[in-house]
Parts: C-alpha cells; sequence; structure tokens
C-alpha cells in the first residue's frame, strides 16, 4: 500500500482533537493553515487549549466566536494573536526559547496531540518537520497524538528533523503554499543601523540574527566579510546570497563546523527553495541552538537582538509595549549571554533611537509601567541606534546613562539628561 493510501480528509484527521485537549500547533512558515482552519469549524469543541510560537495567517482561538471552545497559550506572540491576548481572550507565557521543550517533554504541559505540518516521506518512510524544528520535535517525540498535514510544498530539510510515517494517527495530503514573510524596504535609519552594527562583525564571525528590518539591513552590509559562520534560531532571505557567494562557510566554528545551524526559518520561497534538502544547512531543536553552554563554544560570536525601548541603566524591554504583549522572550538572552562568554565575541542590542515618528524616545529614564526586562543590565553590552553604538559591559549607572544618551536622537538629549541626572541624584 502507498502512503497516499493511508490519507484522509482533513476532518477525519482533526476528529482526533477531545474537548479539554492539550494541542501544539507547529508555527511560522510551517501553520498547518489547512488544519487550523479544519478545527475551527467544529462548534462541538469545548476548553482545547492550543499552544503554539508565533504563527502566521489565520487561528481559530483569536476569533471571539470560538471564546470558551478554544484558547490560544503564546509561547511567543505573533500579530495574529495580539489582540487576543489584551483582550483576556488568549494567554502568553513568558519563558525562554529554550526552555520550551523540557516543558512537553517533562509534562509540565502534557500534550494530547500535535498538529503538524510535514514534508512528503521519503522511500525509507521519513517525513520531516520542514521549516520549524523548534520546539515542534519536543512537541512529536512527547504527544500523545500526532496529526498532520503531509504538504507537498514542503521543503524536506536536514537535520534533527525526522518525523516516521508510522508516528502519525492520521494525516491528509495538502498542495498549500507556506507562508511567507516578504522583507519590507529598508528605511534610513535602518541603513544607518545596519552599516554600524556590520562594521562591529569581523572576519570569521558566527552570527546569530532574529528577523525583521536591522537584521536584514545587517546582512545586505556584510558582503565584504570572509569565512562567517551562522549558529542562529532562525534565519530569513538576506542569509541566501551570502552562502551562495562564499561569504558564509562556517569554516572556524567549534559547533556544527562546516554547517549552517538553525532551528527554524522565514522568508519567501527563494529561502525555502535554498533549505529544500541542503545537507549544509541543518535543522535542530531550540534546546541546542539555543543551548548557552553549547553556543560559546564557538569564538567570535555575534548575537543581534532587537529591543522595543531601553532604560538608563541599561534595562532592555523585547516583548511588550507597557503591559500590551507585542512578542515574547525568544532568544533573546540565550544568545547576549552566550556572545558574551564566547572569546572575542559581541552581543548587540539594536533599535531605533524614536518611535511613532520621532514623536518618543526609545531610549528612556525608566521603562514604562509594566514593561518586560527581557535582557537585564548585567547583561547588556553593545547597544546600537542610528546615532552610534556604546558598550555599557564594566560600565557605572552614571556611565551609561552618558553613553546611552550620546546615542539618543539629538531632540531628546538634553530631556533625557535633566530627567535622570535628577531621578539619579547625578550632579
Amino acid at each position: 500500500m502507498s502512503w497516499q493510501a493511508r490519507a484522509v480528509t482533513a476532518e477525519e484527521v482533526v476528529s482526533h482533537v477531545k474537548m479539554g485537549h492539550r494541542v501544539f500547533v507547529h508555527g511560522a512558515a510551517a501553520t498547518p493553515a489547512t488544519l487550523l482552519r479544519t478545527l475551527g469549524q467544529r462548534t462541538d469543541l469545548t476548553g482545547v487549549r492550543l499552544y503554539h510560537l508565533h504563527t502566521m495567517g489565520e487561528i481559530p482561538s483569536a476569533d471571539p466566536a470560538n471564546e470558551g471552545r478554544m484558547r490560544s497559550i503564546s509561547l511567543f506572540t505573533a500579530d495574529n494573536m495580539r489582540k487576543a491576548i489584551e483582550e483576556g481572550r488568549a494567554d502568553f507565557v513568558p519563558i525562554f526559547l529554550s526552555d520550551i521543550p523540557e516543558l512537553f517533554r517533562s509534562r509540565t504541559v502534557p500534550l494530547n496531540v500535535a498538529m503538524l505540518n510535514l514534508s512528503p516521506p521519503d522511500a525509507h518512510g521519513y517525513c520531516t518537520l520542514g521549516t520549524s524544528v523548534d520546539c515542534a520535535r519536543a512537541a512529536v517525540d512527547s504527544a500523545d497524538l500526532v496529526i498532520a498535514q503531509i504538504n507537498t510544498r514542503m521543503p524536506r530539510t536536514h537535520g534533527h528533523t525526522v518525523v516516521p510515517l508510522s508516528r502519525l494517527d492520521a494525516f491528509c495530503v495538502v498542495d498549500e503554499p507556506l507562508h511567507e514573510h516578504k522583507p519590507q524596504p529598508e528605511t534610513a535609519v535602518e541603513a544607518r543601523i545596519g552599516e554600524i552594527i556590520a562594521d562591529l562583525v569581523d572576519d570569521g564571525s558566527t552570527l546569530q540574527m532574529g528577523i525583521g528590518a536591522i537584521p536584514d539591513a545587517v546582512l545586505s552590509r556584510l558582503h565584504n566579510k570572509h569565512d562567517l559562520g551562522i549558529h542562529t534560531e532562525m534565519f530569513s532571505d538576506n542569509l541566501v546570497p551570502l552562502a551562495e557567494e562564499g561569504v558564509i562557510t562556517n569554516r572556524f566554528k567549534n559547533v556544527h563546523p562546516g554547517r549552517i545551524v538553525t532551528s527554524f526559518i522565514n522568508g519567501t520561497q527563494r529561502l525555502f527553495d535554498f533549505v529544500n534538502d541542503n545537507p549544509l544547512v541543518e535543522f535542530h531543536p531550540c534546546d541546542r541552538t539555543n543551548d548557552t553552554a553549547l553556543i560559546r563554544k564557538n569564538e567570535k560570536v555575534v548575537a543581534i537582538n532587537s529591543a522595543i525601548e531601553i532604560d538608563m541603566t541599561g534595562q532592555v524591554c523585547a516583548d511588550s509595549l507597557g503591559h500590551r504583549i507585542f512578542s515574547g522572550i525568544g532568544g533573546q538572552m540565550d544568545f547576549i549571554r552566550a556572545a558574551a562568554l564566547s572569546r572575542g565575541g559581541k552581543p548587540i542590542l539594536a533599535l531605533p533611537a524614536t518611535a511613532k515618528n520621532g514623536q518618543l524616545s526609545r531610549i528612556v529614564p525608566t521603562l514604562k509601567p509594566g514593561a518586560g526586562v527581557v535582557t537585564t543590565r548585567g547583561h547588556v553590552h553593545w547597544v546600537v541606534t542610528e546615532f552610534g553604538a556604546v558598550n555599557l559591559h564594566g560600565k557605572t549607572i552614571r556611565e551609561r546613562a552618558d553613553l546611552l544618551i550620546s546615542i539618543a536622537h539629538p531632540d531628546f538629549r538634553a530631556e533625557l539628561r535633566k530627567e535622570v541626572y535628577e531621578l539619579r541624584h547625578f550632579v
């Protein structure tokens, strides 16, 4: 019997979800749109909890009509869940990305079902987790039931990605485009930040970068570098030309030398084509990619992460706008600490100096009430805005304030100096 003969309808697949079940949902580009849409059409369910990292597209638990039937629990939040969390119809868990797999394996969060978007099986009957391994690996290994849409368009990926067809309790077959994240044209501010950070990257560095305009701006300015390595939790399209041009060789990595290492990807079809059956790209669970003890074994680790605001002592908010949850802790602390411990490493936090079209400074005397401190002032080293780069490591509170004011927008510097000097009783 061919594997296709075992396929059933999407309705039959999601019939395995019962009232009160805890369901893991595959995320990012691998969000299983067909199964989620079909699950959302069931009116017989109550008390179902959907656990996930950031998802793309529609998710039924975000719909007010499904309140009481399904509830989202975000381990990292995307724009499609922010409103539901703010209105109290969904929940958020603040947690390091590296700690999530153990939540599932230890049954601290006992998963009844893992809902996946898989690549078709090979001749040996093995599917792969495709573009998102992250905490999906632990979900597959620990859930009572595993259901999937096998997607003819899902790339086949290398690393710790294999899911035997025999592990699936039910699956349907779809031919569904993956969710794409298309980069936006960079602004002058993002371009300048990209230039400043690129100057901090030495030949032979091992890079970690997130998604967004600033990491993209940095990557697009690294074409004159040599022998870069990649050990990251995720990457997007702008890494591809660096790999194709030979800028990225991974020669000097001590962990997985010769290989680009990631936990998931987010980008366009060009990126999906690049990782498809590419043995030089390895996908590993996020408790490995984000293991500080492992990352630090590479020399010259450059970790590039973003911030929403930073106070004068160096406390970094990266997951919320005051009380409003915006994203999550993710892997920022994992990599900031690892880069600091790496020989020659550079932990970098980057942010535009202002928000709301220049009306607000992102460098502030104190964080907003309710703001989450994702990276502590003890962990912060390099901070970059379009006005420069400063290193806060080993600096006093007074010195930090002076350094941060020097890279704030000029329109706010006098006010910031006045406020912080009064607050801290500086003279």
